[in-house]
């Protein structure tokens, strides 16, 4: 049978918080982030591996509290008086900002900002702000001086939630048949999980047909080289 060319187009991820699947890996995460109203000095930094859920999780909070969520590359160009109407805000992944003067000095005066004005800060990163190699001390202090919420390593209940809804955000379905094939076999990594879907669906797509154990197979055996 002649396979499809599959054409790379994007697609909308659910990102609702109906669609955040809380297990023992993630729950304290998420109490933590819906209980913002009450966090210390009104600032948590959110920790957690890449595909862990911290984007997803920042998107809830966004949902919530009316926030707007700014990449923190991009936090030179935003301007604090901007906060007046805001109650809270969101700055993705700021430990890619070492390096970056200009980002960290930006930074620094929108945490300054939100401090004056009482809006609650969220802020998402890999690891600890002691280890983003920040360069300017004023603003390594006051990250260090926020309250840290941590995304743990997946557990299987989680793992196999996050490829039934990423599937589901490609319009797929995974029998329980397939998920109990794939659960003990993937890698326990929820970026190596949304590669793997995404690679699912291509291969599904190739072949005209519904995602199934061949296309599991043949992934899997693509990844033992």
């Amino acid at each position: 049978m002649a396979r499809q060319l599959v054409l790379d187009l994007p697609f909308r991820a659910a990102m609702g918080r109906s669609d955040f699947f809380v297990s023992d890996a993630n729950a304290a995460a998420v109490a933590g982030v819906e209980a913002w109203r009450d966090w210390p000095m009104s600032k948590m930094v959110l920790v957690g591996p890449a595909g862990s859920g911290k984007t997803h999780l920042a998107h809830v909070f966004c949902a919530q509290s009316d926030a707007q969520l700014i990449a923190a590359r991009d936090i030179a160009a935003f301007n604090p008086t901007d906060l007046a109407e805001r109650q809270a805000i969101a700055i993705e992944d700021a430990d890619q900002i070492a390096g970056d003067h200009a980002a960290q000095e930006a930074l620094f005066h929108l945490h300054n900002a939100c401090a004056q004005r009482n809006v609650a800060l969220l802020v998402t990163a890999r690891s600890a702000p002691a280890r983003w190699g920040l360069d300017l001390p004023d603003l390594a202090s006051r990250m260090q001086q926020a309250g840290q919420l941590t995304l743990a390593a997946p557990d299987d209940r989680l793992i196999a939630a996050v490829l039934v809804k990423l599937a589901a955000d490609r319009q797929m379905a995974l029998t329980p048949t397939l998920l109990r094939y794939i659960l003990p076999r993937i890698d326990r990594s929820l970026a190596h999980v949304r590669d793997f879907i995404t690679r699912l669906d291509a291969e599904a797509l190739a072949d005209k047909q519904k995602p199934g154990l061949k296309h599991v197979r043949a992934i899997m055996a693509r990844d033992l080289g």
